[in-house]
Order: structure tokens, then C-alpha cells, then sequence
């Protein structure tokens, strides 16, 4: 890799990882509980999908399988997408989008934003596997590089080696170890990366991936329903997804997932995503099942700018045995590793 390039990438890696970690505080069924979130939205383009992108091209960059003027090419539901157009046009890259077109407006918008071309495919011409097929079909050129999110190693280990010791240290921080992992599941880079990471040094934590109750995945085996969690459950089990490391599927619907959101900006002054919702949605009932001493971590995967356009804004029906019609958030403490400290802001 030339000098220039690793000096590219060296300040790009200061935008990335390293990302605050709350004590999320809340009423839920009437008793007070806390749980753990990792605030990946304070990346470089405001998600988690920072620290695979940036992974993967850097490892394929020093493995000499990028060259100069190569077009990026990769599908996406939104978020890769997005890290991909900014990472890849700061590196010198053409970048070329392809997704199903059912995805947030503001999605299209901001990968443009960044000068990347965005195919649209429709469901009646194959939704996110076509998108797939279309990219390793544009991949043949032999002038372009694909990322290959759902099966390059590179996406789960990025987690494994920066996720989950950033989670150890700003737990041990408190004098803390984590019991409990729950994220969502898109690429299962996060879900296996963090697990692998976590696992190396407490070996009983718990590893749980999360998927739409509409649409379960990873459950079936195949794309069954339909979910408004955007991000998770594409319409396949990804190649990184090894579910016999993982333990037991946990399953939130998406107007719970919603409201959750809704309910963090509301009241706690967190604007998250959909996703975020329904990780902390699932974080929230394994923490009561497990008890109150438990310490349960998920991640806030992204911020709320991406979803002004869908339900995220508008009015959701609560229903009884949703996590969030009994839930009510009362603050969050910000663990500060600097100082063995940490500030807080609950009422």
C-alpha cells in the first residue's frame, strides 16, 4: 500500500471505533433495570457499518486486491451503502450502490450525496438477491472491487478485535464483565464478531443474535413475511451467521422495535434508528429474565436521520405484550474509562 494511502486510511481510523458506551436506565413492568449500549452512532457516517467497511478495504488494499480507479460496487440495505460511498470516495474510489428500492428515501439521498451512482430493484425484479446477484455480476468486469459484506471475513473481525475489546474495557471501567450480548442480525458481522471477541475472555457469556418477529430468518432458515426493521433480516442467513456459537434467537416485532425508538428520543434524548429499537427492546426483556444484576450489552446502531421518511415518525399502536407499553426510560449514565468515572443525567 502506497504512503499516501495509509496516511488515508490511518486519519479515517481516528473517525472510527472507540464509540461512548451508556448505562441506559429505565422502569420496566413497574421495577427499576439498566442496561448497557454501545453508541455506534457517533461514527464517522453515523453507524456501526464504519468498522467493516473500513476493515475490509483496508485488508483488500494491503492484499493488493484493490488497484487505482477500481469502482466500488456492493449491495446494501442502507448502511453499508452509505459508510461505503464516504470511505470510498475519500480514498479516490467510484462508488456504485445497488438496493431494493422499499428502503428509506433519505438512504438514496445521502449515498448520492457522496457522488455514488445508486441502482434501484424493485420486489417483482428479485429485491436484495438480485441486488446481490447484480453486484458479483458487475464484479466480472475485472475493474471493479465488491466488498462482499455478507461472507468477507474481514466484517467480523473488525468487531472481534475492536467491538467487543472496547465493551471489556469500558466494562471493566465499573468493575464489570458482560453476561449478555444481544444485536440484531443483518450481515451477522456484528453478532459473530463481538461474540468471538467476548468469548475469548468470559467464555459463559451469553451471544444473542435478534431478528423481526414478522420475519424470522434466521428462525426458518428462509424469507418468510414481511418487517419494517430495516437493516436485519435482509431475505437470506448470511455465510458469517454461524448460529451453533450463538445462543437462543430472540424475536422483537417491529412496531415494538418503533416505539422503542420513539420512546429513547422522547424521553431520553437518544435519536436512534429502528434497529436500535429493537435491539434495546430485546436487551430490555433478557435483562428482566435474567435478573437485575446482570449486565446485558447491545448497540445503538445508528442515529434517527435515516428514517424520518417511515414509521420512525409516525403514530405506532402500542400493544400489550410489546416491551415498550410498559417500559419508560429515566436516563443514562456515560462511562468515562479516561478517569475510572462516569457522568450521569438521570431524573
Amino acid at each position: 500500500m502506497h504512503t499516501e494511502t495509509e496516511n488515508r486510511f490511518l486519519h479515517l481510523e481516528r473517525l472510527v471505533g472507540n464509540t461512548p458506551m451508556l448505562i441506559l436506565k429505565y422502569v420496566y413492568r413497574g421495577k427499576p433495570g439498566r442496561i448497557f449500549v454501545k453508541c455506534e452512532q457517533y461514527n464517522l457516517t453515523g453507524s456501526v457499518k464504519d468498522r467493516m467497511v473500513l476493515n475490509i478495504l483496508k485488508t483488500a488494499y494491503r492484499r493488493g486486491a484493490i488497484q487505482p480507479g477500481n469502482e466500488f460496487v456492493e449491495a446494501t440495505s442502507g448502511n453499508t451503502g452509505i459508510s461505503l460511498a464516504a470511505i470510498g470516495r475519500a480514498l479516490g474510489h467510484p462508488v456504485h450502490i445497488i438496493m431494493p428500492d422499499w428502503l428509506s428515501t433519505e438512504r438514496f439521498d445521502i449515498i448520492r450525496s457522496y457522488g455514488a451512482t445508486v441502482t434501484k430493484i424493485s420486489k417483482a425484479e428479485g429485491g436484495f438477491l438480485r441486488s446481490i446477484d447484480l453486484a458479483k455480476d458487475m464484479a466480472q468486469s475485472g475493474t471493479v472491487f465488491l466488498p462482499s459484506q455478507f461472507s468477507n471475513p474481514a466484517n467480523p473481525a473488525v468487531h472481534e478485535h475492536t467491538t467487543a475489546p472496547e465493551i471489556i474495557d469500558q466494562l471493566q471501567t465499573l468493575g464489570l464483565k458482560p453476561d449478555a450480548i444481544v444485536a440484531g442480525v443483518g450481515t451477522g458481522g456484528t453478532i459473530m464478531g463481538v461474540g468471538r471477541g467476548i468469548r475469548k475472555h468470559y467464555p459463559s457469556a451469553l451471544i444473542h443474535p435478534l431478528e423481526p418477529a414478522e420475519s424470522p430468518t434466521l428462525s426458518t432458515g428462509y424469507k418468510v413475511g414481511e418487517h419494517r426493521i430495516q437493516g436485519i433480516s435482509d431475505e437470506f442467513i448470511p455465510r458469517i451467521v454461524q448460529l451453533n456459537e450463538l445462543d437462543d434467537i430472540i424475536r422483537v416485532h417491529d412496531g415494538d422495535a418503533i416505539i422503542t425508538a420513539q420512546q429513547l428520543a422522547v424521553q431520553a434524548g437518544l435519536g436512534v434508528g429502528i434497529s436500535s429499537g429493537a435491539n434495546v427492546a430485546g436487551a430490555i426483556r433478557l435483562q428482566h429474565e435474567l435478573g437485575p444484576e446482570a449486565v446485558v450489552v447491545t448497540l445503538l446502531c445508528d442515529s434517527n436521520k435515516k428514517y424520518l421518511s417511515t414509521a420512525l415518525t409516525g403514530k405506532e399502536p402500542s400493544i400489550p405484550h410489546y416491551v415498550s407499553s410498559a417500559l419508560e426510560f429515566t436516563g443514562y449514565d456515560t462511562i468515562l474509562s479516561e478517569n475510572n468515572t462516569f457522568m450521569g443525567n438521570s431524573r
